[in-house]
């Protein structure tokens, strides 16, 4: 498992810094295109989730459960956005989950 995830984090950390890096090292000018900047801008952001997202549904032992605490995570992210109070928020829906199945 140990190596799954750091196979999985040195994948993220290159993705990210060759998407942020080889423009730079490659372009002298500056990026006017819009669509290109927020490319770059977006990159990292969806490469964590892509990552993250398959290991939150099968870190319990139930794939519901996982998505209890996926659903609850994203609700109190979108609602408060206080990062302690999202993950208690989003251990207590896999708990009350868990204790139901």
């Amino acid at each position: 498992m140990d190596s799954y995830m750091n196979g999985g984090l040195l994948v993220m950390a290159m993705t990210i810094y060759l998407v942020r890096a080889l423009p730079l090292a490659l372009l002298r000018k500056e990026i006017r295109s819009p669509f290109i900047r927020s490319f770059l801008y977006y990159v990292p952001y969806v490469s964590l989730s892509v990552m993250t997202f398959p290991a939150i549904l099968s870190a319990t032992t139930s794939f519901w459960s996982g998505l209890a605490g996926f659903a609850a995570g994203v609700v109190l992210a979108w609602v408060d956005g206080n990062l302690f109070r999202v993950s208690i928020g989003a251990c207590a829906a896999v708990f009350l989950v868990e204790l139901i199945l």
